[in-house]
């Protein structure tokens, strides 16, 4: 009867998994889906610890157990409460990581108890054990210099020869885990596993360090799915269903979106990891030509424009969150709906440092999701458009992605702003952009640039309409 009973539990836990991630596919609903996937965990967590056996024995380290959870849980609760917006993405890679760091740990366990406790095992169980072994420490290993990358403590990193080595090590994993897998019927060396989990370490290192900053989203998504992969083989180690069908779907989901997120941005997979976008030696083309004169607009002026448009298109960027500006844009963008202005929001695939980045931040601010506009949309609007205001976007709506064969970016789909009547754009500077290129949008002639904290001139901003 308990085995029916944590059956059901999993089969819960797997259904709850789906009905979730179905509706993160919907920001309306996506707080709601994480909620009932959670619920799902905590039912499937609760049945392994109350109702698993083992041999005709059930688990009884409790102390243990509940030990982890209580901490884990006022970490991962402190965190989520105090991290930043402009935080997220790192957390978001961090906690990631730590999901692979786990699949590793079960891989190892799991070998150090069969060189304890010989028994005959299938090649096929001693290759799940090591592909959980080496995808979860790559999953680690390079989440956790994303974390580094995404808050500066890293920069990039790139060496002559660097792919030659990542593929020298890549090659020795393999034929090490094949080697041990072929032998693992005469011989079990817990050496031998600790070798290839150092190897894998260093390759995951490797494997992310030279990658640019303005491909990360792609990379997070990349080693999310990596780690969906690995939870899936410690399933198959456990013949724990829950644990496997989670792992599939995020895995599958992981995939899906490194793939999208490589379409949104017009290029392969294999470009992204190879070819280093936004990293110092990619800056190159536009970085360095000269561009001539950009011209700036007044508070006042740029209140005057916006408040006698017929429509608006606001375009979010990274420096709006930097600056926490998404409240007061949502502020702004009810006086000027009061006004009679239509006011919308273009979302470019990769604008910030995550998948998804800029819907979070505008859903924080209970910003309506039917006025967040995808890229094919919104470049739909953009020539019927009076005035787009760009807050701290940058190499999402530069033109030389279409117009400079020598640029870094060249072939990226882009918002095409420059199609509206007039376009204002927020910097703090005329600095270049986090893929480190100049932007050739600042000197057209429709081009209008405000400076200052996003935050400060949106604040100033609204009051200067309020008074008008």
């Amino acid at each position: 009867m308990e085995f029916s009973i944590l059956t059901l539990c999993y089969l819960i836990g797997s259904i709850t998994f789906i009905i979730g991630l179905k509706m993160l596919s919907d920001p309306a609903n996506a707080r709601k889906g994480n909620l009932i996937a959670a619920a799902g965990m905590t039912i499937a967590i609760a049945g392994t610890i109350f109702l698993y056996e083992s041999e005709g024995e059930k688990l009884h380290n409790y102390g243990w157990i509940f030990g982890g959870l209580v901490i884990g849980g006022i970490i991962g609760t402190l965190a989520a409460k105090k991290v930043q917006m402009t935080a997220m993405p790192e957390m978001v890679s961090l906690f990631n990581g730590m999901g692979g760091a786990c699949a590793a740990l079960i891989s190892i366990i799991e070998f150090d108890h069969l060189v304890n406790n010989p028994v005959v095992v299938s090649h096929g169980h001693i290759l799940i054990i090591f592909l959980g072994l080496v995808i979860g420490s790559v999953s680690f290993a390079g989440s956790v210099v994303a974390w580094g990358k995404l808050n500066g403590r890293f920069g990039d990193f790139s060496f002559r020869g660097e792919h030659i080595v990542n593929i020298f090590i890549f090659l020795l994993i393999v034929v090490s885990s094949a080697y041990a897998v072929i032998t693992a019927d005469t011989e079990l060396n817990s050496n031998f596993l600790y070798g290839i989990l150092f190897l894998s370490l260093l390759y995951g290192v490797f494997f992310v360090l030279p990658i640019g900053g303005a491909d990360m989203p792609v990379v997070i998504s990349l080693l999310n799915s990596f780690t969906g992969v690995a939870a899936a083989c410690g399933g198959f180690l456990y013949d724990n269903k829950v644990m496997l069908t989670g792992g599939i779907l995020v895995g599958a989901a992981g995939t899906l979106l490194t793939i999208l997120m490589c379409k949104a941005m017009n290029r392969s997979l294999l470009n992204v990891l190879i070819g280093s976008f936004g990293a110092s030696g990619a800056k190159s083309g536009s970085a360095n030509k000269e561009q001539g004169n950009y011209k700036e607009i007044s508070l006042a002026d740029t209140a005057v424009v916006m408040s006698y448009a017929a429509k608006v298109m606001i375009v979010p960027g990274y420096g709006l969150a930097v600056a926490q500006a998404q409240h007061v844009c949502h502020d702004l963008e009810k006086v000027l709906t009061e006004k009679g202005v239509e006011v919308k929001y273009a979302i470019h695939p990769v604008a910030g440092r995550m998948p998804g980045h800029m819907n979070v931040l505008l859903a924080e601010a209970d910003v309506s999701y039917d006025k967040l506009l995808e890229m094919e949309h919104a470049n739909e609007e953009f020539p019927s458009t009076d005035v787009v205001l760009v807050l701290g976007a940058n190499d999402v709506v530069n033109p030389a992605a279409k117009t400079d064969p020598s640029s870094p970016i060249y072939g990226m789909p882009i918002l095409d702003v420059e199609l509206a009547k007039t376009v204002i754009v927020n910097k703090r500077s005329m600095k270049p952009g986090y893929a480190g290129i100049e932007n050739d949008l600042f000197f057209r002639p429709k081009t209008s640039m405000l400076f200052g904290d996003a935050k400060k001139v949106l604040q100033d901003l609204l009051s200067e309409i309020k008074n008008m």
